[in-house]
């Protein structure tokens, strides 16, 4: 019997996925969101487009045809990953290791933006809000971003703090992850104090229950005005 052992709660998430980018390729390998992104290629028709926490990059796929796509992420583990998603799936990417609060491109930088699943594993309300600023500061004027968050909500974790450390099994160990849940609130909140129009925030489409506020996923169409 195999036995695991706990990698220390003071790993940063950039060391865990590190220590688990190889293992997120083999099991992550498809868009989680993939409806989601997909409609959304045909609703931008092309342009520049940032991956915001692009991971091995899966997201990319149904932009590979027509966008000019850039990628950050804080692990430089993942985007070694992503070069080999990339060159198996034949898209150019240009990758960066960056964080999600502090993006190293000038002002309306991008058409259009995603984030998918990036913006719970930022720790502290303010970092959080500057995060959201940046996604607003580096899209043009009438750009759109999609993000998605997990939702608070979610069965697996009710009655239990909006701050967790998600389990990752690696062969010998158990690697942590932070995450902050978030509600449909919270998200409406922060995305307004970034001063985003807000298209539309729902549930993921795979979710059928009448009642969103148990959905896995928070998901949110945001837009730059222009001034």
């Amino acid at each position: 019997m195999l036995q695991f052992s706990k990698v220390s709660s003071m790993v940063t998430n950039r060391e865990a996925f590190d220590q688990i980018a190889q293992s997120w390729y083999q099991v992550r390998h498809w868009p989680l969101l993939r409806q989601e992104l997909e409609e959304l290629a045909g609703r931008w028709h092309g342009g520049k487009l940032l991956n915001v926490g692009c991971a091995h990059g899966p997201d990319f796929l149904p932009f590979r045809e027509r966008f000019d796509l850039f990628g950050v992420d804080s692990s430089s583990g993942m985007l070694k990953q992503a070069l080999r998603y990339s060159a198996k799936f034949g898209f150019d990417a240009n990758l960066i290791v960056a964080d999600a609060n502090s993006l190293p491109f000038p002002d309306d930088t991008f058409d259009w933006a995603i984030a998918v699943a990036t913006y719970h594993h930022i720790k502290g309300h303010n970092e959080r809000r500057k995060a959201f600023c940046e996604l607003r500061r580096i899209l043009k004027p009438g750009g759109e971003a999609f993000l998605s968050v997990w939702n608070h909500g979610q069965q697996r974790f009710w009655l239990k703090s909006k701050d967790q450390e998600v389990p990752w099994r690696l062969r010998g160990k158990t690697v942590y992850r932070y995450y902050h849940l978030f509600s449909y609130g919270e998200t409406r909140k922060l995305l307004s104090e970034a001063d985003f129009e807000i298209v539309r925030i729902s549930p993921e489409k795979s979710y059928r229950l009448p009642i969103r506020h148990f959905s896995r996923n928070i998901c949110a169409l945001i837009k730059k005005q222009c001034r």
